[in-house]
């Protein structure tokens, strides 16, 4: 089997009306950028029908793969899910709510180049105030405790190169990490600004607690775990590569 150049990867909870829109203009531009890509959907155990739609999808497309967790389990365990099974040399992550604009990958895929990361920082938000002062709080909370500069940690559309993305383990919560913890591995990660478009149908089904309290807590052990993450370098290091390196030369 050949390999593919992309894997875009989607968690879907409960999100049955954006579903067939969502499909159909992802295939409308990923057509256009000319690389062989999959789609990986997850259905975090929907409630509202959108696994059966999935379902009906996948038969209608062959570059659909349709993955269905047995309990809700949250948008790290549907991506973490979705990366273990995808092909992809790049992976792009994004909601199913068709807030974010598909129409900005191509950019952010010319973006990443040689780095590993490309995430999107979202412009002329289209959410409620509320949601927004949320958003900035725990943006500059963020960023203070751990000494980044992640604009908008919360933006699901994200590039990664899988083969960097792979290095990273994830935990509950951490997805709203990524960017960090692969700079922490020293990873190159670019931001740039990306659309948002108002929501259509349905409703959000994170609150309070998993848009404030929840990454509170988990921003404390990100920080713990930047501050304990172990560097050394081995004395004459270089040297001895080298000296490896000019042996299986020889």
């Amino acid at each position: 089997m050949s390999p593919l150049q992309l894997t875009v990867v989607i968690p879907v909870r409960d999100e049955r009306e954006n579903l067939r829109p969502l499909w159909e203009e992802l295939h409308r531009i990923l057509e256009g950028i000319g690389r062989s890509y999959e789609l990986i959907l997850v259905d975090d155990a929907s409630t509202d029908g959108s696994g059966a739609l999935l379902d009906e999808l996948g038969r209608q497309d062959s570059r659909l793969s349709v993955l269905h967790l047995e309990q809700p389990s949250g948008q790290t365990a549907a991506l973490d899910a979705a990366f273990r099974f995808a092909r992809g040399d790049v992976i792009v992550t994004l909601d199913a709510d068709l807030q974010s604009d598909a129409a900005d990958i191509p950019r952010m895929l010319e973006s990443l180049g040689t780095l590993d990361a490309v995430v999107g920082y979202r412009v002329r938000r289209r959410d409620s105030r509320v949601r927004r002062i949320l958003s900035c709080l725990a943006n500059a909370m963020r960023n203070r405790v751990l000494g980044e500069t992640i604009r908008d940690t919360g933006c699901p559309l994200k590039v990664f190169r899988r083969s960097s993305l792979l290095k990273i383990r994830l935990y509950d919560g951490m997805h709203r990490f990524l960017p960090a913890l692969m700079e922490f591995e020293g990873f190159r990660v670019i931001q740039i600004a990306v659309g948002h478009r108002p929501r259509r149908w349905g409703h959000s089904k994170y609150g309070l607690c998993s848009r404030l309290l929840h990454p509170i807590a988990d921003l404390w052990a990100v920080r713990w775990m930047k501050r304990r993450r172990l560097r050394y370098r081995i004395r004459g290091e270089e040297a001895v590569k080298e000296t490896e390196r000019n042996s299986l030369v020889g």
